[in-house]
């Protein structure tokens, strides 16, 4: 299969000039890992993956509106991140594939809700019209209303039994679960909503965690678990995933800020209109070091394999290169 979009990360100034130094001492070799490499050359696999999970069948609006959000030119964050973690642990790849994929099935239901008039009322989504501006709230709904439970029945239909054992896959889907429901990003969405993010230090983070680190934390301890990663193991891998997801959003807020474009972020809860830049900037630091140190014992035990999970920590703060994608993939399919 192949594919020429280009999937545009934002053109940034240069990190020196914007964002603190992290106190930590990254090795020679966290310096040297090529992470845009490694993401170009997972993201045609990812792909195929989901193309395969979502050809069109009746009622084919329906399904075409399915292909438009997810098949969006994002970056696909999640299912890398979750393969990554399931490859610390030298598993194969396939293990983690299925839920890969159905953690960006997710991930594009969260943004077509979000995007709603209800929520964010978000015209626009990278540059495009988003679900519902294109066709129409109540097929947006229903998109999302069928992508999470395509997502699960995604992991349950393909995930190789004789790699991942029944109750690994079930954790795996608990913690989908959990991810999206009312104590996951649901309640973060509810609590942006309702303006929690107005309170403070506390209650802004908060709101970030919710809505933003729960996905990041579900990527990698679901990669972990399909991995047969230790219960300690898990826990330090969900930190760090929390902590990235956190960090990214954080970053985005601060270089809006830089950019002059602040007050424009749809979520309510930004670090800057709430504590300023400076504090901000205080924040950004010492998540970064908190991701880092997450995952140095990773790096005693498994060695290089930690790398790419330690390249996405820098990333979030430095946006510092742009992946190509070969064949374009585009919102339609023949009809199975």
């Amino acid at each position: 299969m192949a594919f020429s979009t280009i999937l545009s990360l934002p053109k940034l100034p240069k990190p020196s000039l914007l964002l603190p130094k992290s106190s930590s001492s990254p090795s020679p070799s966290s310096i040297t890992f090529d992470l845009r490499s490694y993401w170009t050359s997972l993201i045609a696999e990812v792909e195929a993956e989901l193309d395969s999970a979502l050809k069109v069948k009746y009622p084919e609006k329906m399904y075409e509106a399915m292909r438009y959000s997810v098949f969006s030119g994002g970056k696909r964050a999640p299912p890398i991140m979750c393969i990554a973690s399931c490859e610390l642990f030298d598993a194969p790849r396939s293990a983690a594939l299925p839920t890969a994929a159905a953690l960006e099935m997710i991930h594009a239901a969260s943004h077509v809700h979000d995007d709603l008039p209800c929520m964010d009322a978000a015209p626009l989504r990278r540059g495009r019209p988003t679900t519902h501006a294109n066709y129409g709230v109540d097929v947006a709904v229903l998109v999302g209303d069928s992508l999470f439970p395509l997502g699960f029945t995604h992991v349950v239909s393909n995930t190789p039994s004789d790699l991942v054992p029944r109750e690994a896959l079930l954790l795996v889907l608990k913690e989908i679960a959990k991810t999206v429901g009312s104590t996951g990003m649901a309640a973060g969405q509810y609590l942006d909503l309702a303006g929690a993010a107005a309170g403070g230090e506390k209650e802004v983070l908060l709101v970030l965690e919710k809505k933003f680190g729960e996905m990041a934390e579900c990527s990698a301890v679901c990669g972990a678990m399909l991995g047969g990663a230790s219960e300690e193991e898990q826990a330090s891998l969900r930190r760090y995933g929390r902590t990235v997801g956190v960090l990214y959003e954080l970053v985005d807020d601060v270089l809006m800020e830089s950019n002059g474009r602040s007050g424009q972020m749809r979520s309510n809860a930004s670090t800057v209109r709430t504590l300023g830049i400076e504090r901000a900037l205080e924040i950004v630091d010492k998540l970064r070091d908190q991701a880092k140190k997450e995952l140095e014992w990773f790096g005693e035990k498994y060695g290089d394999r930690v790398l790419p999970l330690m390249s996405f920590v820098d990333y979030a703060v430095e946006r510092g290169f742009v992946v190509e994608r070969g064949d374009e993939m585009v919102a339609k399919a023949a009809v199975s």
